[in-house]
């Protein structure tokens, strides 16, 4: 009986062993059949014909004192949340938001950070999502906050920086 189990597992694992071999006939109409597709592509291209440039409008050249630089902080994304201060002075209308979490003890450490480094930080609690958001500064305009936020972009730690409209 032992004979015809170990008979029988040796004729499978020989089995299992040929079958799973690539034929070479596989790998060879694969290769054909990209080649194919290379020799269409280049036919293609080469039959298309050559088409007259756009006509493009003269460049006007204007001295770098006329130059107007415009801002359009009307479009800049603000998130509206309803929060309440937690530890601070108070919100304005539009505050940049560095940092978000969970523990109010992680907020009140990035908050102490930024209050060595010169900056009115507070925290404030959204009640809906039980986060504490730091808020660096704050601002009646969206102009200056805007302005406020792209400063802290570019600085490593803060480059997820984003506006909050207290609800």
């Amino acid at each position: 009986m032992k004979k015809y189990i170990v008979l029988c597992a040796g004729f499978c694992l020989a089995l299992g062993m040929t079958s799973c071999k690539s034929s070479e006939s596989a790998y060879k109409k694969a290769y054909e059949k990209a080649k194919q597709y290379d020799t269409q592509t280049v036919e293609q291209t080469s039959q298309q014909t050559y088409q007259e440039p756009a006509v493009v409008a003269p460049v006007q050249t204007v001295a770098a004192n006329d130059a107007r630089q415009v801002d359009n902080y009307d479009n800049v994304a603000v998130r509206q949340e309803k929060v309440s201060v937690v530890n601070g002075n108070g919100l304005k209308a539009f505050s940049v938001v560095v940092g978000s979490f969970g523990l109010q003890s992680n907020a009140e450490g990035l908050q102490q950070r930024l209050k060595n480094a010169g900056y009115d930080a507070q925290i404030v609690k959204n009640d809906d999502r039980n986060m504490f958001r730091v808020v660096a500064a704050t601002f009646d305009n969206k102009a200056d906050a805007a302005r406020s936020r792209d400063q802290f972009r570019e600085q490593e730690a803060y480059k997820d920086a984003w506006l909050l409209s207290n609800q």
